[in-house]
């Protein structure tokens, strides 16, 4: 269960979200059952929402402001399918020059408003040959290339050295989307997500690499997220759409514009995936 800000806790909440709480509380009083963050070309899914309140990432403390195509920074809180979520539209990256502290504090937001669930979106280069562009990916697991030494706190660190990590991806809720995918009549993969730290593209060589340590996709994200929200409590489904597809012996070379296009064309099966599992919290 996610914590809130009445419930106890060893770790004080950081004073900036419980300032951030403050405000988007101010102005909208209903408990959130899930978070959603909307990667690149994704950010459509608020058109769908009955939206009560929303913030601009500017207004809130400590909230990165994205410089990356196509996101918004803009914290919406509304209402999906009839169930009470805020959605995150458009995320920060490594790359940017922000650290692992400001890129999870959105989900430490999250996770203080009482979110339960983080639904986690972004948009993909293919390494498995079998997936085509405009394909979803549920993500399994991940391969962690970002070094995300500071995305958990100390004792969390020391307890995952102590003990088996536990799943950090759920699969009842990757059971899920798969059949909701199969149910919509469209192709949902599940597969291994690597993450790296960018901004630049990989080369024929590591494309080979990690499709032969057992990626299926690469991307940018995502990881320092589902570890900061797994460390909160909340349940991650992550869905990744797969954009391009590399092919190292006939490479072609990939624009950032395109990869927003391709990935706004695959955002209406993020979106089927998105009110099919929140409708399952009524």
């Amino acid at each position: 269960m996610a914590r809130s800000l009445t419930e106890k806790d060893s770790r004080p909440l950081n004073a900036a979200v419980t300032e951030c709480v403050r405000i988007i509380q101010s102005k909208w009083t209903k408990r959130p059952r899930a978070a959603v963050i909307l990667g690149t070309g994704l950010g459509g899914l608020t058109d769908h929402f009955k939206i009560d309140a929303e913030f601009s990432y500017s207004t809130l403390p400590s909230f990165p402001q994205p410089t990356a195509v196509a996101h918004k920074g803009r914290l919406v809180c509304g209402e999906l399918a009839g169930v009470p979520i805020i959605a995150l539209q458009g995320r920060v990256h490594y790359y940017e020059r922000f650290d692992f502290t400001q890129i999870t504090h959105p989900v430490h937001v999250a996770a203080a408003l009482g979110c339960e669930l983080l639904i986690v979106s972004n948009a993909s280069g293919g390494l498995n040959p079998q997936y085509n562009s405009g394909d979803i990916m549920v993500i399994d697991d991940h391969i962690d290339f970002m070094g995300n030494r500071n995305a958990l706190s100390i004792n969390q660190r020391s307890a995952t050295i102590r003990a088996k990590q536990p799943a950090l991806y759920d699969r009842e809720l990757a059971d899920l989307a798969i059949s909701i995918a199969r149910r919509e009549n469209f192709v949902c993969h599940r597969g291994v997500y690597i993450a790296v730290t960018g901004p630049n593209y990989e080369t024929r060589a590591e494309y080979r690499f990690m499709r032969r340590i057992g990626g299926d996709v690469v991307g940018m994200s995502t990881v320092p997220e589902v570890i900061a929200a797994a460390e909160a409590g909340l349940r991650v489904l992550a869905l990744s759409a797969v954009t391009n597809v590399a092919k190292p012996d006939a490479p072609d070379a990939v624009d950032a514009l395109e990869v927003v296009d391709i990935a706004e064309h695959a955002e209406p099966k993020l979106r089927a995936i998105a009110i099919g599992v929140v409708k399952q919290l009524t």
